[in-house]
């Protein structure tokens, strides 16, 4: 173990790990302070006030009410006591330890980072030094300003946020934070306290990114600093960007996970008991928010970086999306099957609907046994089906929705009360289904004997793993608070998927959750890739696929492609560019495809078997600005080495002229396409405004193109 580069000067803490600085005030008169948090080049630090640290304890909460998580009474209590900084197998370390004389609270702040990425995960841990019990009602993972820095305006400032609605995910928007609906200049030096105002975005229950986006960034319009965040829970969460006071001091940053104003969360601690909050992770640049978003890119790698059962990004051919939609049989896959190894898929996957053995075919309520159904494949079962799949070279994979259990399945009665989520004393339900409490020993063993022996008996080596409902607020059962029994569940569900992939290393996992509704990092840490939507509309599913590289991993980013007879050659070049965007995964009746749509569907597969690699190293660009969801062009770069792919996309009118954001001295000539290639080539043009493409096409018309000698 090797001391980590650290440095203090006066009361001023520097942290300098490699790629990123991180600036603290460790003053004895305040709480510890961000004041500088840049790549490492930077030197320069801010006026920032907002303690590392806010936190809410029964009957000691805020020192200055609002309805926001800043000014709390233990936060504001809080003083430096120490600080490590260590080095172990090229993972840096750095923990500061705060000490409330008050209520003997001592709360260490932790931030882990590679050395080669301007990044850095943190969370908090809370232990109980006093002599009484006390409950927490939240603890923030981090709280930071030096937002702005000398000779930097506050007005400059870009806030990007998302939102996440079904069928319409990952659509972003930059606005300035200064402005009608966001924060005002509400001039605190008048009246000498800070504001109260402030932009926040809450996630709910157990689908963490159905609604506003855990995934966020502040950027300076002018000068180029930027800082990218992401909150990594499979539950609850909060940030929120709040106004302080004026010029470096007048914007704080608080990431939290569950508390009990949105999510009804506290926990007891007894003396010398201890909390630690979900994780967190910030990333920095000086060349704005696609800067953050490049540095963020390869933190998610760096914290990847054990995942190996999924290198070569897996090919799959799924039959669910606009094909058989969770009604499969045997005499429906077997011509699937036999057209997507034609097509060059490495595994099949069967999804919704292998399980169930009722007469009127009605998949839903009756997940939780996870038998094959005897009447669906007659001949052989189940496993004649498989071996037809393997035959071909691909490999075996099934959909299962591990976490609920249909009120009309066996195992709804088989397993006791305590092993399902409870609140009053009754099981809770959403949508005819119950939820498995993962806290529960009974519950994991079902779903590892369910695993177990789909994995060892009938050699299934891929899972699409589906969540379609959510619990609420949580449990009250053996819990301090439901919060508290949600947070405990959640964590036990990534520690019972982690065991389950120590058993089984070499199966591939998807995540999946009505698309892409529980997409949050906690979960993508673990999973090999994500669904990033159900949309079923081929002009509408672009727009999800080019904003999903803020949210995930491009190569994590299962963009489904789903070409169909009744398309047209362009449009089915749509549907299999949109695929190839992230990481393809391809649907669709392919027996039924003319000679010229196989073509156009079987290259887009051999166009993917080259591009995956370079897909898997690249960060992302948006060179007609972030997807916007009523234009009707979009376009996503992917850059890594010395190579540059781009994808458009265009559903507009034929006079079209869409004018790219490319690197300064990009010509036309160096933009080769990659895909379709047998079709009319886009008009690719020098103008004064930069390169230009003229589609010269009406409606949907997609394009690849590489772009060389940059």
């Amino acid at each position: 173990m090797d001391t980590a580069p650290l440095a203090t000067t006066g009361t001023t803490l520097t942290w300098n790990p490699g790629a990123l600085r991180l600036d603290l005030e460790t003053s004895p008169d305040h709480p510890v302070a961000v004041v500088g948090i840049q790549p490492e080049a930077g030197t320069t630090t801010s006026g920032a006030s907002q303690p590392l640290v806010e936190l809410m304890i029964t009957g000691d909460g805020r020192a200055r009410n609002t309805t926001r998580f800043t000014s709390t009474g233990v936060g504001s209590r809080l003083r430096h006591t120490g600080h490590e900084a260590t080095s172990v197998d090229g993972e840096e370390r750095l923990d500061v330890t705060q000490r409330d004389p008050s209520t003997g609270l001592e709360v260490t702040t932790t931030f882990v980072a590679s050395a080669t990425v301007a990044a850095a995960r943190v969370t908090t841990t809370v232990r109980n030094g006093g002599d009484r019990a006390v409950v927490l009602e939240a603890v923030s993972s981090l709280a930071l300003g030096a937002l702005v820095h000398p000779g930097e305006s506050t007005r400059d400032l870009l806030l990007v946020s998302g939102t996440g609605e079904q069928l319409a995910e990952n659509r972003w928007t930059s606005r300035p934070l200064w402005s009608q609906a966001t924060l005002a200049d509400v001039n605190t030096t008048a009246y000498g306290q800070p504001a109260r105002g402030s932009v926040e975005a809450i996630g709910r229950s157990t689908w963490s990114t159905a609604r506003a986006l855990p995934t966020g960034a502040l950027v300076n319009g002018v000068t180029g600093r930027a800082l990218a965040w992401q909150i990594e829970h499979n539950g609850g969460w909060r940030w929120e960007v709040d106004n302080v006071v004026e010029g470096e001091n007048s914007v704080g940053l608080v990431l939290l996970g569950p508390e009990d104003l949105d999510h009804h969360w506290s926990v007891e601690l007894e003396p010398a008991q201890s909390f630690t909050t979900v994780p967190v992770s910030v990333a920095v640049a000086s060349t704005g928010f696609e800067g953050a978003v490049a540095a963020l890119t390869a933190h998610r790698r760096w914290l990847r970086r054990e995942r190996t059962a999924d290198r070569t990004s897996l090919l799959i051919f799924n039959d669910y999306m606009n094909t058989i939609n969770g009604d499969p049989t045997t005499e429906r896959l077997l011509p699937l099957i036999t057209a997507a190894a034609a097509a060059g898929a490495e595994c099949f996957c069967i999804d919704a609907g292998w399980y169930d053995d009722t007469e009127r075919g009605d998949w839903w309520p009756t997940v939780g046994e996870w038998l094959p159904s005897l009447r669906r494949f007659p001949d052989g079962g189940l496993t004649a089906v498989l071996d037809a799949i393997r035959a071909t070279g691909m490999r075996a994979g099934l959909w299962l929705e591990p976490e609920v259990v249909g009120i009309q399945s066996p195992a709804a009665q088989a397993l006791p009360d305590e092993a399902f989520l409870l609140r009053h004393g009754r099981r809770v339900a959403e949508h005819e289904r119950y939820f498995l409490d993962l806290r529960h020993p009974a519950a994991r063993a079902h779903l590892d004997a369910t695993f177990d022996r789909l994995i060892e008996d009938l050699g299934v080596g891929f899972f699409k793993l589906d969540y379609n409902v959510t619990p609420g607020a949580g449990t009250d059962h053996d819990t301090f608070s439901v919060g508290a029994g949600l947070l405990d569940h959640n964590r036990a569900h990534l520690a019972w998927f982690a065991a389950l992939r120590r058993r089984h290393p070499a199966v591939v996992f998807e995540n999946c959750s009505s698309g892409a509704m529980r997409a949050d990092f906690a979960m993508l840490e673990q999973f090999d890739l994500q669904s990033t939507s159900d949309q079923e509309d081929y002009r509408l599913y672009p727009w999800v696929a080019a904003g999903a590289p803020v949210q995930m991993l491009p190569e994590q980013a299962g963009n489904w492609a789903y070409p169909q007879a009744w398309m047209d050659s362009e449009q089915t070049a749509f549907t299999m560019v949109t695929g190839l965007s992230g990481r393809l995964y391809l649907s669709g009746f392919l027996h039924e495809l003319s000679d010229e749509q196989r073509a156009l569907a079987h290259d887009a597969v051999r166009v993917s078997k080259d591009l995956r690699d370079h897909v898997a190293a690249a960060t992302p660009r948006w060179p007609l600005g972030l997807p916007q969801w009523y234009e009707d062009a979009c376009a996503l770069a992917l850059t890594g080495g010395d190579r540059t792919l781009l994808y458009v996309w265009h559903r507009g009118g034929a006079d079209a002229e869409l004018a790219l954001d490319l690197p300064a001295g990009t010509r036309a000539e160096q933009l080769h396409e990659v895909y379709p290639r047998t079709l009319a080539p886009w008009r690719v043009a020098d103008t004064d405004r930069g390169v230009v493409l003229s589609p010269g096409v009406e409606g949907a018309s997609a394009r690849v193109y590489e772009v060389v000698g940059r």
